[in-house]
Order: structure tokens, then sequence, then C-alpha cells
């Protein structure tokens, strides 16, 4: 080994210790930013070396930098906070399709491949494939381009069975003779797309986080196997990185659910909406702005639960505000943050992380729920699953056995809502007809705006 290859070996291994640090502390809403900063640091790091030690031009590489940072920037800039799932679908397929097309080229440059390098490149091709296109899916879902049920038919899991089938035994043919089989490699390719497709599309409304977690951990697979079919000792292990975290962190989302990952990918949930009608019914007790001021007014402990509703009014900054007034009157202020609450993992962190929300105010679900019984108030807005007693107390419910914010044994419960429409599930929900629940029906970030200007006013 040389002095050349010795100093990117060490310039790799620099990197993954910048990576392994960066996920550790991607793991604290304290540390997060930084953590990103310093995988992204790595990252940057390692690509400048393997390419420089390829020959490219420096030249080329700065221009590389340049044109991927204003796009960085841009979509930092632009995409909105609502939008940043969308965002991170595409960014997966972006991954996914990065890693077949750099296992064809390959293949297409160097089509007398060791059984051991066909296969890893079938793997990268395959698992590739069905990223690319099941993020597509998965944007379109988030994006509402396409529905966002799950769509289901008859046969549908004998029809995935075929196209595995199909590809495990391409894969197998390929990887015999590949210099002799580039028609079987294209098989390949076109059944991952298709089988993308056919996976990601029976699933939808509340396991959307999920399947967006999954697909991540899918893109890191695929680069891991990239990794070997090229020889970079780095893509390996980043990509086992990226692999084995997004795992665990559907492990983390599918318990949060209290569902396996089986019946997370299988079972179809949210293929039926529940209509207004539908579902617990009882009196509903509208509230007014003044009537929501009193009740905060008067609590000495109010718990705000964020949900996708909140992202979408754009009102986690008048939140923040309202939360610091709540404060500077004397009331412990907390914000319960569900683990699937949102369209994506993290998604209710990074959006109060917007705002500025102090992080000690964040509280698990966990921590929460045994002290729900001694808050005062808990302002719900824009969740709606994550808040259903029917997860706890009725076995028909789609939901039943999903641990839940416990928001109905607060003394008092306030809903923000803009009708009664069941949330992203498609289940109506008895919190809102509970005997200490109050709904405060309007735009959520307008709504607050309105108690914001009430304790103003009263100063």
């Amino acid at each position: 080994m040389n002095i050349m290859t010795l100093g990117i070996n060490f310039v790799y291994v620099i990197s993954a210790v910048m990576f392994i640090f960066g996920l550790k502390m991607l793991s604290s809403p304290a540390t997060a930013r930084r953590g990103n900063l310093i995988s992204a640091l790595g990252m940057l790091l390692a690509i400048v070396v393997c390419l420089m030690n390829a020959g490219l031009d420096y030249k080329w590489i700065a221009l590389g930098v340049f044109i991927g940072s204003v796009i960085g920037l841009v979509a930092a800039y632009k995409v909105e906070m609502t939008s940043m799932p969308e965002m991170v679908a595409l960014f997966n397929g972006f991954g996914g399709i990065a890693s077949l097309l750099l296992a064809w080229g390959e293949y297409h440059q160097h089509p007398e491949l060791s059984v051991f390098i066909a296969v890893v490149t079938f793997l990268s091709a395959f698992i590739g494939g069905v990223t690319f296109s099941g993020s597509m899916v998965a944007f379109g879902k988030l994006a509402e381009k396409i529905s966002s049920k799950a769509v289901v038919f008859s046969g549908q899991h004998i029809v995935n069975a075929l196209i595995l089938i199909t590809a495990i035994g391409s894969g197998v043919i390929f990887a015999m003779n590949p210099a002799d089989n580039y028609a079987f490699f294209m098989v390949i390719i076109a059944v991952s797309l298709i089988f993308g497709v056919t996976s990601v599309i029976p699933i939808g409304g509340a396991d959307m986080p999920v399947v967006i977690s999954l697909l991540n951990s899918y893109s890191g697979i695929a680069a891991c196997a990239a990794g070997f079919v090229v020889n970079n000792n780095l893509l390996i292990v980043a990509g086992a990185l990226v692999g084995a975290s997004g795992i665990i962190l559907t492990k983390i989302m599918c318990k949060a659910m209290n569902r396996s990952l089986g019946n997370v990918l299988f079972s179809g949930f949210g293929s039926k909406v529940q209509a207004a009608g539908d579902g617990p019914q009882g009196e509903i007790k509208p509230a007014t702005a003044e009537d929501v001021y009193y009740i905060l007014e008067a609590a000495d402990t109010v718990a705000f639960v964020p949900g996708y509703g909140l992202a979408v009014a754009q009102a986690q900054h008048v939140v923040c505000e309202l939360g610091e007034l709540l404060e500077a009157n004397g009331t412990e202020v907390m914000y319960a943050i569900h683990p699937v609450a949102g369209r994506m993992p993290g998604h209710m962190n990074v959006l109060l992380a917007e705002a500025n929300v102090p992080y000690d105010q964040l509280v698990e679900m966990d921590d929460i729920n045994p002290k729900m019984d001694t808050i005062d108030v808990c302002v719900v807005i824009g969740a709606n699953d994550v808040v259903n007693p029917a997860a706890l107390n009725d076995e028909g419910s789609p939901i039943y056995g999903m641990p839940i914010i416990e928001t109905h044994r607060a003394k008092t419960v306030i809903v923000l809502k803009r009708s009664m429409n069941p949330g992203f599930a498609g289940i109506q929900n008895a919190l809102f007809f509970g005997e200490n629940s109050r709904m405060y029906f309007g735009d959520a970030k307008a709504s607050i705006q309105a108690l914001v200007a009430e304790f103003k006013g009263a100063e």
C-alpha cells in the first residue's frame, strides 16, 4: 500500500468518524443541527478526496460543489416546512436512482464480473430501483399529486410475490454469467421499478412516516451495495450507517404504533376513510378566542400537542409566542411530541426547532402520559390520530393498541381544527366529544394569533 492510498484511507476513516458522531448528535434536538453539519462536512471531504483520487480536475470538483450548494440553499430557503416530507422522499429517491445508475454504469463498462460483484450489482440495481420508484409514489401521496389513501386490489400480494420471484430468478441467472445476460439485468431494473410502485401504493394514511423511514433505509442499503460494486470502502460504510439507522428508526416508528412492519406494509391501513357522520358522535362544545383565553390565563400547566395541521398553518412561531406569554403569566409550558406526529420521522421536532422553541420544553409521549392527570390544559393543534382514545378503548378501531398522547385525561382539552373531518388515518375522534373538550374552530395560525392578541390586550 503506497503513501497515497494510505492517505486516502486515512481521510475515509476521518469521514466515517464524522458520520458516526453526526448520527449520534442527531439523536438530541439540542445537538441535531451541529450533527447534521458535521455529517455533511464528512461527506464533502470524502467526495472531494474520492474524485481527486480518480483523477478528476479540481475545477470540475469545485463546479460540482458550487452547483450542489446552490441547489441545497435554494431548497432550504424555498421549501416550506409542510413540504419537508416530500423533499425527504425525493432525496431518498435520488439516492436510490444514483445507486442503480452507478451499478448499471459499472456493469456496462465492465461486463466480466465475478459472482460476488455480480450479486452486489444486482442488489444495488434492484434495491436502488425499488427505492426510486417507491419514493416517487411516496412523494406523490405526500404532495397529494395522487391519492394519499392506501390503494389495495384483489391479488395484490400475489402480484408482488410474482414480481419478487421474477427479480430473484433474473438475479440468479445474471450472477451466473453476467457478461452474456445483459437482457436479464434490464429485466431486473424493470421489475425493480414496478415493485417500488406496487409495494408502496398499498400504504397510506398514518403509515407514511414509516414508509419514508423505510425508503431511507433502502437507499442506504443500495448505496452500501454500490460501494462494493466500485470497491469504495467509505461508500460501503456510509451506506451501511444510513441503512442501519433507517431500519432502527423504522422499528421505533412501528413500536410507536404498536404494529409490526409486516402489518404496516401489507395491511392496507388507511384505504377506508370514515365520513364526518360515521364513528363516535356527541355534543360539540365550541369555544371562542375569549373563552380559550380565560381557560389558558387561569392554567398552571399547559401542554401543546402539535400535529401536521400546525405545519400546514405555519403556526409554529405564533405558538412559541403564545408559550412565552403563558410563561410570563406564571404558567408551566411544555410541548408533547408523539413519535409519528406529522408526515415524516421527527417532523414536529424540526417544526418547533424552526420557531426556536426551547429544547427542554419538548416532552416525549412516554414522559408526559404518566402526569397527564395533573395537566390543566392540553392544546391539540392539528393532531388527530395521535390523540385518539379509540387506540385505547375501541378494539374494532384500526389504530387499536397504538400508544397515544392521552390528552383526554387532562383537566381541559382545547382542540384546534378547521372542521370536524377525520384526520389523516380517516378515523373519527371521540376526544372531540369529551366532557372536558372544547373545540376551537378555525385556521390554527389565525386562532393562535387571536389568543396572543387577547393576552397582549390584557397587559
